[in-house]
């Protein structure tokens, strides 16, 4: 089995729940979610509420679980924390499998999310994500299955101010559908990044943002 998944760098900004706010923050979210406060921390010396948020018990579709943090002076969610509901596998798995050979069962066995936003000239805006998956297939004539886990990092390194005008077209934006293993347009010079094309699995993709930005300007 060739495991792809449909969406690469598009499902790490669709976790935006600021802009994508439906994902949680839609208007039934108060009947569908209990919210109840948890201990609060400081994060960068700030004092941050912290949230935790679950579907209730008689809702039965798979929804979201996990922690807000919110910047308790702007009252701003600076990061979010958050897993898909697995109890029901099989109901959960309509939302990752597209297609799958016949003889294989695929059901998801972990879906975290993370997303951070940072301040910029008075604004909170969105900084980073992570999206780690795993799936098991169990193959009909197998007596072992198979177990595949992928994660997805960005980190913004640079934000700046463009007019409407010079907004990408629509043949040049991130397509939900593009599964990166097909489509390296984009990638073309092997040189661009240098000694840093890999980022060790073990280390956080944000270890690599300064010498990466130095990479940039370089070019």
């Amino acid at each position: 089995m060739a495991f792809k998944l449909r969406g690469g760098p598009f499902n790490t900004l669709y976790i935006d729940l600021m802009k994508n706010t439906a994902m949680i923050f839609d208007e039934d979210m108060v009947d569908i979610y209990d919210f109840t406060f948890d201990n609060s921390t400081k994060i960068d010396n700030r004092l941050i509420h912290v949230v935790n948020f679950r579907q209730k018990k008689y809702v039965t579709d798979p929804l979201f679980y996990g922690k807000l943090y919110i910047d308790a002076q702007t009252l701003a969610l600076t990061n979010a924390k958050f897993y898909l509901n697995l109890d029901n596998k099989q109901k959960a798995s309509r939302f990752f499998i597209i297609k799958k050979p016949k003889d294989a069962d695929v059901l998801p066995i972990e879906a975290y999310y993370q997303v951070e936003y940072r301040e910029k000239e008075g604004k909170w805006v969105y900084g980073y994500s992570r999206v780690e998956l795993g799936f098991k297939i169990d193959w009909a004539k197998k007596w072992f299955n198979t177990i595949y886990y992928t994660t997805i990092e960005m980190a913004v390194t640079d934000w700046e101010k463009i007019d409407a005008n010079q907004l990408p077209k629509p043949k040049d934006r991130l397509r939900p559908s593009i599964i990166m293993s097909d489509n390296t347009s984009g990638f073309k010079d092997p040189e661009f990044w240098g000694a840093y094309n890999v980022i060790e699995p073990d280390k956080p993709i944000e270890s690599a943002i300064e010498k990466i930005q130095k990479q940039l300007k370089k070019n």
